[in-house]
């Protein structure tokens, strides 16, 4: 493995990626700054934010890189939404998929998706608050969507770093 390579746009998805470098000793790169620093066909962890299933950057690091595992950052759950993020991302079965649940922040959202999250805030706030009962993941999404909040941990690295182990 030569590097971790992400996209982040609240911040959530870089904290995960420095934490996983710290822990691995491999070099971290933000998608736009790595080709100046890695040559084409390296072998990386792709970590990017999730948006509607849909890993931000995976696309664009794909063609660059030779990527060995993506990792999507989101509202949800670690370990949530795999089967669908393979699928959207068009993941190949070889390449292991991990999600981490990050963060929400409103004021760090930027256009197009602040303005788009401040609609999903109300949909989803309002479905979870109908709900008779909720899960542990879906009392922390009803938190999130109404405070915000940070989620990252380096718990949530634990399968993550397992398959690095065995990826060597």
């Amino acid at each position: 493995m030569d590097a971790i390579v992400y996209t982040s746009n609240s911040g959530y998805t870089a904290q995960y990626a420095k934490m996983l470098s710290a822990k691995t000793g491999l070099p971290v790169f933000a998608l736009a700054e790595a080709g100046k620093k890695l040559k084409k066909g390296s072998e990386i962890i792709y970590m990017g934010w999730l948006m509607a299933g849909f890993i931000k950057g995976y696309k664009k690091a794909v063609s660059a890189y030779s990527v060995k595992s993506a990792v999507g950052v989101c509202m949800g759950g670690t370990g949530s939404q795999i089967p669908d993020v393979k699928k959207n991302n068009k993941i190949p079965d070889n390449i292991p998929v991990f999600t981490l649940q990050g963060g929400f922040d409103m004021n760090k959202l930027h256009g197009i998706y602040k303005f788009m999250m401040s609609f999903m805030i109300k949909v989803i706030g309002k479905d979870l608050e109908n709900r008779k009962s909720l899960t542990a993941d879906e009392e922390a999404m009803l938190d999130m969507v109404k405070n915000g909040g940070n989620y990252v941990s380096e718990r949530n690295l634990t399968d993550l770093l397992a398959w690095l182990e065995t990826a060597k």
